[in-house]
C-alpha cells in the first residue's frame, strides 16, 4: 500500500477546533493508516550555492498515511479540522524508489 502526506496549510478562514485532533488522528490510527505526523515549526533554508529562498509559510503541520490509492487518501481527509475549517489539505504520494 502506498504513503502519502497530507500537509496542512495555514489557509483555513475558520479558527482550526485543536481539540478535533485527537478524534482524527485516533480515528487514523484504529484503521492503521496513520503513519506518523506533526507540526510544523521554524526553520530556515540552505544551499551550498546561490541564493538561498525564503522556507515556505503556509505549511503547518503534517501527517503520513498508508492508503490503497490517492482516491482512498482524499477519503482519509474527512475529519482533518484544517480540512474541516475550510482550510487546505495537500495530497502527495511518496514513491517508493530502490
Amino acid at each position: 500500500m502506498p504513503d502519502y502526506m497530507l500537509l496542512m496549510h495555514t489557509d483555513a478562514p475558520e479558527r482550526v477546533d485543536d481539540a478535533l485532533w485527537g478524534t482524527y488522528l485516533g480515528r487514523l490510527q484504529a484503521s492503521g493508516h496513520f503513519q506518523g505526523g506533526s507540526a510544523i515549526g521554524d526553520g530556515t533554508c540552505i544551499r551550498k550555492v546561490g541564493t538561498v529562498p525564503a522556507t515556505t509559510g503556509h505549511l503547518s503541520g503534517y501527517i503520513r498515511i498508508s492508503a490503497e490509492d490517492l482516491t482512498h487518501a482524499r477519503s482519509l481527509v474527512a475529519g482533518n479540522p484544517v480540512f474541516e475549517a475550510g482550510g487546505t489539505v495537500e495530497i502527495r504520494e511518496l514513491p517508493r524508489t530502490g
